[in-house]
């Protein structure tokens, strides 16, 4: 049988990358959009960053979570970056509107006075409320793809253009199941977040060789506050693990996919859904 020639070049490119055995994001700066809620996955992921020592900026918008059911308070922020604190790392936050176009500009300035140009982006911020297509209007497409597709496109390009480190990239998107089966009465978010997960592909190609990978998560059915106890039943009846998802889940998934361990993992949608 023929040898194989030890190529030494190849040998040396592995041994360039930072060492990735135990995980660590000590160094990194992450941006993390939508984390208000000390319940939500945006919180438990800019918490699993700082866990692994990144430094973390949050992003939030009260008014916006004021509409909503679950509602939030100013002591949820407070008490998220308290916790940051607690483990060590370094903490930004801005509170912006995401439908501002201008506000993704806004944003990264506001990283980098704060913590430096960021390595890890990810786009957790999102816009979404029910409606089927005899509700469906212009109104009601625009809201959601201001935030969850033109938002996060704008995000994803200021991280591009501003990114000088060579390697270690991550911009991490949150999708959900619409490609695994029909989503009944949420068609403008459905929409939205379709086109979330046709960006994060084509993206991947376009920038792995800046040292940047792009990937979408899908959390599923995750227990956030926002669910009706009916509704929680009727998911957990049919869960192969017989429980609904954790923000946990989603932001131990996010802190693989940011660290270097991650680093030949790109363009995928990875349903972390517990089999559902």
């Amino acid at each position: 049988m023929q040898s194989v020639p030890f190529d030494e070049k190849e040998t040396d490119q592995r041994r360039q990358t930072p060492d990735a055995t135990n995980g660590s994001l000590s160094g990194r700066v992450a941006l993390v959009t939508g984390a208000s809620r000390r319940i939500g996955i945006g919180a438990a992921i800019a918490r699993a960053l700082a866990a692994r020592r990144a430094d973390v900026f949050i992003t939030y918008y009260r008014p916006y979570d004021a509409k909503q059911p679950w509602n939030c308070t100013h002591g949820d922020v407070d008490d998220l970056l308290a916790a940051l604190r607690r483990t060590g790392v370094r903490t930004g936050h801005l509170e912006l509107d995401l439908s501002d176009p201008t506000a993704p500009a806004k944003l990264f300035d506001a990283v980098e006075k704060d913590l430096g140009t960021p390595h890890i982006l990810v786009n957790n911020a999102a816009a979404g409320r029910l409606g089927g297509i005899d509700t469906l209007d212009a109104e009601s497409l625009d809201e959601h793809f201001a935030v969850n597709v033109r938002a996060m496109a704008l995000l994803c390009a200021e991280f591009v253009r501003r990114f000088t480190a060579g390697s270690g990239g991550r911009i991490i998107n949150l999708t959900s199941g619409q490609s695994l089966g029909p989503m009944p009465g949420e068609l403008a978010y459905i929409a939205s977040k379709g086109a979330v997960e046709a960006f994060t592909l084509s993206l991947s190609h376009d920038v792995m060789r800046r040292g940047i990978t792009v990937n979408a998560i899908d959390p599923g059915a995750t227990d956030t506050g926002w669910m009706t106890e009916a509704q929680k039943a009727a998911w957990i009846a049919h869960a192969p693990g017989g429980r609904l998802g954790f923000p946990e889940d989603a932001a131990r998934l996010a802190a693989f996919l940011a660290s270097d361990e991650a680093q030949w993992i790109t363009g995928q949608i990875l349903h972390s859904r517990g089999g559902a």
